[in-house]
């Protein structure tokens, strides 16, 4: 017995850019982006794509897939730093949107692993409340919140959503298996992005340079693999299970460089592992559910299979889950 994956959804802007048009709004080049991101295109939020929006589209294709009812979902949660108000939470504009009456809503800031952790709330939930079905999504619109002349940055990121619709199983080969998460919040200042200015003069925060990301690269890509592997071998350590056990892993999609490094390190195969940075970009807390999207229909129904999703992100945030699926 135990929760599982009922149902999962995307939703994508129409815009694509591709590195040829940032070749025109920053000082880059197609062939740099590729060799030191693996990035080729993102997509860009357009009119009426706000992160809500994307996040309520998401979610109809999940509840579809699931075939529950919006009214049948008691917790919904959204994942983001790119919701476009501060209040209300993105989640409470989902639930008006697609008509969750029944369920309380909120938003989960950790980045990157925004999704995850959402995940992992779900789950608990749905432990203690078997009846109920639960709504987790991961949206983003951080092309509203880069610096377009900051090429480190604007170059990385895309737009996007993702949800799952989670509930509960008697059969107790299909669950989520364990949860590892960790976050170190000193290491904050490696990726982080300021508020608006304070109305009040003596909350000013020095040095603010508006609401957009920040990020130390090279610092980040030494974090970031060590986070991901040490979420990973903590999981198999509570869980008794290795890296020989799983079949597919979904890893947070950052850039080619930090995601190489970590197959590298856990000497697992390439074709187990779920790539799709080089169409989306970097989509934060969108990245693992638009993961779960693009590996649909990959095995025939009924195959049991372990999978193992994995993320960091500013904080510093980082996490691992396990689910047995199929």
């Amino acid at each position: 017995m135990g929760t599982i994956i009922l149902g999962t959804g995307s939703c994508l802007p129409s815009r694509v850019m591709s590195n040829v048009e940032l070749e025109s709004i920053v000082d880059t080049s197609d062939e740099w982006i590729r060799t030191r991101t693996g990035i080729e295109n993102r997509r860009i939020g357009g009119t009426g794509e706000k992160t809500y929006q994307l996040a309520a589209s998401a979610a109809r294709n999940a509840l579809e897939m699931a075939q529950v009812d919006a009214e049948e979902i008691k917790l919904l949660v959204v994942g983001t730093v790119s919701s476009h108000m501060l209040m209300p939470s993105c989640a409470c504009y989902v639930q008006n949107e697609i008509g969750a009456a029944s369920a309380f809503a909120y938003d989960l800031n950790a980045a990157c692993c925004g999704f995850l952790y959402g995940l992992d709330a779900g789950d608990r939930y749905v432990r203690t409340d078997t009846q109920s079905k639960v709504l987790i999504i991961g949206a983003e619109t951080l092309s509203s919140r880069v610096n377009w002349q900051d090429r480190n940055t604007c170059i990385l990121f895309g737009d996007g959503a993702g949800a799952a619709v989670l509930g509960h199983s008697d059969n107790s080969e299909r669950k989520i298996i364990g949860t590892n998460h960790r976050s170190d919040g000193g290491l904050w200042d490696l990726l982080y992005m300021h508020n608006a200015p304070s109305q009040n003069p003596d909350l000013l925060v020095e040095d603010n340079p508006g609401a957009h990301i920040i990020m130390e690269g090279r610092e980040i890509f030494k974090h970031a693999v060590k986070a991901m592997e040490e979420a990973i071998f903590g999981l198999f350590k509570k869980t008794g299970l290795s890296i020989d056990d799983v079949d597919v892993m979904i890893p947070h999609q950052a850039n080619f460089r930090i995601l190489n490094k970590l197959l590298e390190r856990l000497e697992i195969p390439r074709e187990k592992v779920v790539l799709n940075v080089m169409h989306y970009g970097n989509t934060s807390a969108a990245s693992i559910p638009l993961g779960y999207w693009d590996n649909r229909g990959k095995f025939e129904p009924g195959t049991s299979r372990i999978e193992i999703d994995v993320a960091f992100g500013a904080g510093f945030a980082s996490g691992a889950i396990l689910r047995r699926v199929g």
